[in-house]
């Protein structure tokens, strides 16, 4: 039965007023960035590509996940990292500390359940590099479970608007002190489809003459899941480091013309997916390549150091390492806006 304390605490908290992310600005984007030689910074960005709030952290950042109601981010440790934090974006302030089990790491994404009740965040046991998925109770931030990822080194999850999660397994076995990669020889990365309850629905693999291929981030484009990939075979050969796949069949790649795919020299470092196109990006080749939903090639553009990317209400944004923020579409990219911090591989958009 409840107390009388506990019913007057109820009422305390109900008469609160409930912050929502108009509160803190309304930010269509989340990013972390750095300043200077050593510190680190999670901003919020609006649809104009400005900075709205800048917030501290501890080291340095990759991805986020933005809570679907509160005003709440999650920003995770460049992988494989320790830390994970949980920041008002209201007030700045740092609510909670997520630490991984002793063994653990993070591997620098995360998502949230459709109510927002559980955070979902991609782990990997340190000796083996064997994946998880954490599973946290967004109220209090602590820990309430896991599952097998279906893989090894799982990086970016993505949640299906049914509840299902998709996750890119990468594949690559990694030293847990120095990231050293252990078996590419005879990695084999996957795409791996939960059920909301965490049951291995479906998995699908690359071609054997693929599999140095490594799956690492995720957009959602109608009803293909598509992915981007880090090659780690032989840098001579120009493969495509776009697929898509649809559950139920195998998955296909998407090659751009052969200069392209050399300019790419072998690494997406984010994708995201807008009405109707695709868009990868290469931070080590200064390339942004559009495509079609259906996977042909658009256009290629040029930007040094373009890795974030998100997408936006024509066309996408994209981020890069000199701190510009661009609005790109098949036409070209625009400057939106020019930030002291040098923005690191991810644009989150928010919604």
């Amino acid at each position: 039965m409840a107390t009388r304390r506990a019913f007057l605490a109820g009422l305390a908290c109900a008469s609160l007023p409930r912050l929502s992310w108009a509160d803190a600005g309304s930010p269509a984007y989340l990013a972390a960035g750095k300043l200077g030689q050593d510190r680190f910074v999670l901003h919020g960005i609006s649809a104009a590509g400005q900075s709205l709030f800048q917030i501290d952290l501890p080291a340095r950042g990759h991805a986020a996940a933005a809570h679907p109601d509160r005003p709440e981010a999650v920003a995770f440790a460049r992988r494989p990292g320790t830390f994970a934090l949980v920041v008002n974006c209201v007030t700045g302030l740092v609510s909670h500390r997520l630490t991984p089990p002793e063994g653990r790491q993070f591997n620098g994404h995360g998502a949230f359940s459709a109510d927002g009740s559980v955070l979902m965040t991609s782990e990997v046991i340190a000796e083996g590099s064997e994946g998880r998925v954490g599973l946290w109770d967004a109220a209090t931030y602590t820990r309430i479970g896991e599952w097998a990822s279906g893989g090894i080194g799982p990086h970016d999850i993505k949640r299906l608007t049914d509840g299902r999660l998709v996750i890119a397994n990468g594949g690559i076995q990694t030293d847990p002190g120095d990231r050293t990669k252990l078996n590419i020889d005879t990695m084999r990365p996957n795409l791996t489809l939960l059920s909301p309850k965490g049951e291995i629905l479906e998995q699908a693999e690359l071609e054997a003459n693929l599999r140095q291929n490594s799956i690492r981030h995720l957009a959602l484009s109608g009803d293909d899941i598509a992915f981007a990939m880090q090659w780690e075979g032989d840098k001579a050969e120009p493969v495509p480091q776009l697929g898509l796949w649809r559950p139920g069949s195998a998955p296909r790649l998407c090659p751009p013309a052969d200069a392209d795919a050399f300019a790419m020299q072998g690494y997406a470092g984010s994708i995201a997916a807008a009405a109707g196109q695709i868009a990868i990006t290469s931070p080590v080749g200064g390339v942004l390549i559009v495509f079609s939903d259906q996977g042909v090639p658009l256009v290629t553009l040029r930007r040094a150091d373009v890795c974030g990317v998100a997408r936006a209400e024509s066309g996408f944004l994209a981020t890069d390492g000199q701190g510009a923020v661009w609005s790109c579409t098949t036409a070209g990219l625009s400057p939106l806006s020019q930030q002291a911090t040098a923005w690191d591989n991810h644009l989150i958009a928010l919604g």
